[in-house]
């Protein structure tokens, strides 16, 4: 893989849950549920959603801004 990417949005599985990865794509889609941000990452092979809780910075960064445009590299 890619020094910006060690998989694919479309690779993920239910085995890969607590595990580090790094995916990069674009922001499909921001949904704010009430102190839960939801942010669906899409690249050419599919789609992940990632989960940012109020305390993280990513949630700080991302609740303020339209996903217009976005281009992002998330970790876990």
């Amino acid at each position: 893989m890619h020094l910006y990417r060690s998989h694919t949005c479309g690779e993920l599985r239910k085995e890969d849950v607590g595990k580090s990865v790094r995916l990069s794509g674009w922001v499909h889609r921001v949904r704010d549920h009430g102190g839960l941000l939801f942010v669906d990452l899409r690249d050419h092979y599919g789609l992940t959603q990632a989960v940012a809780d109020p305390h993280s910075p990513a949630f700080k960064e991302a609740s303020g801004s339209s996903p217009n445009g976005w281009c992002a590299s998330t970790a876990r």
